[in-house]
C-alpha cells in the first residue's frame, strides 16, 4: 500500500508537471486575462505540486500519518482549483479551434478570390489573344497581299 501511494505521488507529479508544460507553450498566444488567470493557476499548481514533494518526503521520512495527510490536503487544493482549471482549458481548446476555423475560413476565402481573380485574367488574356489572333491575321493578309503585289509588279516587269 506504501509503494502504491507512492507511485501515485510521482504519477500526479509528472501529470501536474505534462499539463503545465502543455499550458506553458501555449501561454504566448494568451491574451492579458488569460495570461493573468494562467499566472493564478500556475501558482495554486506549485502550491499542490510542493504537498505531492511533501507527502513524498515524509513517506522517506517513515512519517505515514504526516504523508497521508499531505495527499489529502494536496488533493483538496486540487479539488479546488480544478472547476477552474478546466473551464480555462475548455476556453483555450474553443479559442484555438475558433482561430482554426478563421484560418481555414480565410484560406478559403483566399482561393475563392485567387480563382475568380484568375478567371478575370483568363478572359482578359483570351480577349487580348483574340485581338492578337484578328491583328496577326490582318498583318498576315497584308503581307500575303504586299508580296503578291512585289510580284505581280516583278511578273510585269520582266
Amino acid at each position: 500500500m506504501k509503494q502504491e501511494l507512492k507511485e501515485l505521488i510521482e504519477q500526479s507529479k509528472t501529470s501536474l508537471k505534462n499539463a503545465e508544460e502543455k499550458i506553458e507553450n501555449l501561454s504566448e498566444n494568451f491574451t492579458g486575462e488569460a495570461g493573468e488567470f494562467w499566472s493564478d493557476l500556475k501558482s495554486r499548481f506549485a502550491t499542490i505540486n510542493n504537498k505531492l514533494k511533501d507527502a513524498a518526503v515524509e513517506f522517506e521520512n517513515k512519517s505515514e500519518l504526516q504523508a497521508h495527510l499531505s495527499i489529502m490536503e494536496a488533493r483538496d487544493k486540487t479539488e479546488k482549483v480544478k472547476k477552474s482549471a478546466e473551464e480555462f482549458a475548455l476556453k483555450i481548446s474553443k479559442k484555438t479551434q475558433h482561430e482554426l476555423d478563421v484560418a481555414a475560413l480565410k484560406a478559403h476565402l483566399a482561393k475563392m478570390e485567387s480563382e475568380d481573380m484568375w478567371q478575370e485574367t483568363q478572359k482578359e488574356l483570351s480577349h487580348k489573344y483574340q485581338e492578337s489572333k484578328i491583328e496577326a491575321e490582318k498583318l498576315a493578309q497584308k503581307a500575303g497581299k504586299e508580296i503578291n503585289e512585289i510580284f505581280l509588279k516583278l511578273t510585269s516587269v520582266f
